[in-house]
């Protein structure tokens, strides 16, 4: 008896809801240029908040792409860390880092059993010119490496080679360019074995990296061009900071590797145990620790606009379903007449609001994804990210408003005498 009970309830529930929601279409039908009005303000809400969430997707989607370019298993002890510079004086009072720990720190690597570290590798950057005849491409990254760089790097070729260890070891004038700066360079032609000029001093090119795109817009791999240590420091400096890029075994194991890296430079430096270490041990995770704020600020920025978007929207719909109240007050008088209950006429009017916030919601999200994909096909590099969970953030949002903004008006709908309701003129 019970089972047939719970049934007949949930039938008469749902013809009630069905019943509910083509009042509620007819009614928007009929008023379209009302309900249009009345949801934009949930329209820009939802705009906002998917826009918002496209944004923060898309930064965290480019960022690991640029970590994967430069690889998630690599550690850089330089003589600055990427953030947290509270005392800019102890940084700037450190010793420079000389090229000759990385081959101190692969000797220590070598006589260390079950080491988490595979190989480190000098570098130092600058920028120069690269002109090759009549074109030139001007704020080039120039680095100057080793042929031990490959083991760290996971950058392709799209033609010719990296440096081979005579070469390194022999200061010989070769290079291997970005691939924006041979297309530039050489237009429609092969750049291997052309020489060109780097900052005035001539290199021959030997491999060119395939396209790698760039560092959230901010700095692209294919404007770089990579040159031997020995010619770079022969050419431009030898004076300039070195970074060196040591990579691990493992990199689930980056605390161990860490800690291992700190002792081993602590031994190259010749550091006593009573003094700090005078060197920084950088890796990704400072890199992913500065999203935090942009993220934040995105968030803030969007929730703002959102809630204040949506909180009109809401007293909009409040206080138009007050009025469909009002209209509709003999209509409400005679259905109660009828036998009609009060949950009955409670989710009628709750079912009008929601329904005009989630025909909103929907045409916020298509005008999202529109405003998302133009954005993406006129500007590649901006990361911009729309994915099924914005969606359903985004049907639940307007959703919630609508139960919101509709349930007062409703409640007095559905309290409504039946007598005075007739009466109502």
């Amino acid at each position: 008896m019970s089972t047939f009970v719970h049934r007949f309830l949930l039938i008469d529930l749902r013809m009630e809801l069905t019943e509910s929601f083509r009042i509620a279409f007819s009614q928007i039908r009929a008023h379209k240029m009302r309900s249009i009005l009345t949801a934009l303000g949930v329209i820009i809400g939802i705009i906002a908040v998917t826009i918002m969430g496209s944004a923060i997707g898309g930064i965290e989607l480019g960022f690991d792409k640029s970590l994967a370019v430069i690889g998630d298993d690599i550690l850089y002890v330089e003589k600055w860390p990427w953030h947290h510079v509270d005392d800019w004086w102890n940084y700037r009072n450190r010793r420079i880092m000389e090229v000759q720990y990385a081959d101190d720190l692969n000797r220590i690597i070598e006589a260390t059993p079950n080491s988490e570290l595979v190989i480190a590798v000098p570098t130092m950057n600058t920028v120069r010119t690269v002109k090759f005849g009549d074109n030139q491409v001007t704020g080039v990254f120039t680095q100057g490496t080793t042929d031990q760089f490959l083991q760290t790097s996971t950058s392709q070729f799209s033609e010719g080679r990296f440096m081979t260890e005579i070469e390194s070891r022999g200061a010989r004038n070769v290079c291997i360019l970005g691939y924006d700066v041979a297309e530039a360079l050489f237009p429609g032609r092969s750049a291997i074995d052309q020489t060109v000029s780097i900052g005035g001093s001539p290199f021959r090119v030997v491999g060119v990296y395939a396209k790698q795109g760039t560092f959230l817009g901010l700095f692209s791999f294919d404007t770089q061009v990579v040159v031997p240590l020995s010619a770079f420091m022969k050419s431009f400096s030898a004076r300039l900071d070195t970074s060196i890029r040591v990579k691990m075994k493992d990199k689930n194991r980056m605390e161990a590797a860490k800690d291992e890296l700190t002792g081993a430079m602590r031994r190259v430096r010749g550091l006593s145990p009573e003094l700090k270490d005078d060197f920084s041990v950088n890796e990704q995770g400072a890199l992913r620790a500065t999203l935090g704020p942009i993220k934040a600020g995105i968030a803030v920025a969007g929730l703002f606009v959102t809630g204040l978007a949506l909180f009109v929207g809401a007293i909009g719909i409040m206080n138009i379903t007050y009025v469909s109240v009002k209209e509709r007050t003999r209509e409400i008088g005679t259905r109660k007449a009828l036998g009609a209950r009060r949950r009955t006429i409670l989710l009628q009017f709750l079912v009008e609001a929601v329904s005009i916030c989630l025909i909103g919601g929907g045409a916020g999200l298509l005008l999202s994804y529109l405003m998302c994909t133009g954005v993406a096909a006129a500007f590649p590099s901006f990361p911009m990210r729309f994915s099924a969970a914005l969606v359903i953030v985004g049907m639940i949002v307007s959703t919630v408003t609508g139960i919101f903004s509709g349930f007062a008006p409703a409640l007095s709908a559905s309290r409504l005498d039946p007598i005075e309701a007739l009466r109502y003129e």
